[in-house]
């Protein structure tokens, strides 16, 4: 009974956890069956542990070293001797759902690589980084949704890709002013929108070309990524229909905005996500519309 309590907890922390970090998230996760959910919890709460770690104020070695320490602790866990409520959920979920342990790992080089690297010279390189720090969560996702064609790995692999672009386009104001830069640089030349404009925050010609070509790629990535939804169970698809949903109305009020990312930070009014969500959510049981169709 005492280890029962204990797991419950465990759960009950990355709950919190998730409620108070997620915003978009959370209100996708509530969608899922409670078992499923409270996986998603674990997850979640282990991505969040990962930022923690990148965010705090230390010499950039031992943050390094911190991370590094995230995969002996993920042994640990794997061992039976889980470090924490974060590691003895995200055990329990990996035993139930068969979650890859190296997956999780990916993350967290993924997190790393925010801690050396603040310019992609290609969109190949760039893509490597959204594939462990997004597309990686998504396979993580998929074994707790249920799915049994391959193919959903790739479906789920394009969801993050698209999500992460989206982050990316939202924030770049915000990461300009601690120095990163993810739009890719040879992009930034092909449309003769240099580095210096971007930081000096001009919306010009040049820049609504790249921006309009950078919402046409990750609208692209949600088009196949809505391919996902019929390779899940019924009762897991509305979780990343709402995803997508949130996700591509934050790049319709981008255009709307006439890509003006500088301004403000372009974000969702929690109304309108819990609108979006519930909405979706009943849709995903309607067999002709499907979970994808207000996306």
């Amino acid at each position: 009974m005492a280890r029962t309590t204990a797991l419950q907890e465990a759960y009950a922390h990355c709950q919190r956890v998730t409620k108070t970090e997620a915003k978009n998230f959370y209100y996708a996760f509530v969608t899922l069956p409670k078992p499923k959910r409270q996986a998603i919890f674990a997850a979640y709460a282990f991505c969040r542990l990962c930022d923690d770690i990148a965010d705090e104020p230390l010499p950039l070695d031992e943050k390094r070293r911190k991370l590094r320490d995230v995969d002996a602790a993920l042994q640990r866990a794997r061992d039976g001797n889980p470090d924490g409520p974060v590691y003895s959920a995200l055990a329990h979920a990996v035993h139930e759902y068969g979650i890859p342990w190296e997956d999780l790992s990916e993350i967290a080089r993924g997190v790393e690589m925010d801690l050396t690297l603040n310019r992609y010279e290609t969109f190949e390189d760039l893509a490597t980084y959204c594939y462990r720090v997004a597309s990686v969560v998504g396979i993580v996702c998929i074994h707790i949704f249920g799915f049994s064609d391959p193919v959903a790995r790739d479906y789920a692999i394009d969801l993050g890709l698209g999500m992460q672009l989206t982050n990316i386009l939202r924030d770049i104001k915000e990461d300009a002013e601690m120095g990163r830069v993810y739009l890719p640089q040879e992009e930034l030349r092909r449309f003769g929108y240099p580095e210096e404009a971007l930081m000096a925050e001009e919306i010009n010609d040049d820049f609504v070309r790249l921006m309009r070509f950078q919402v046409a790629r990750a609208r692209g990535f949600f088009d196949s990524g809505k391919r996902l939804l019929p390779l899940l169970p019924v009762r897991s698809r509305a979780c990343p229909a709402v995803l997508g949903g949130l996700y591509s109305r934050v790049l319709d009020r981008i255009e709307q905005q006439g890509y003006d990312v500088y301004e403000r930070r372009i974000s969702l009014p929690t109304r309108e996500k819990i609108f979006l969500a519930v909405r979706i959510w009943l849709q995903s049981y309607l067999p002709r519309r499907g979970a994808g169709a207000a996306w």
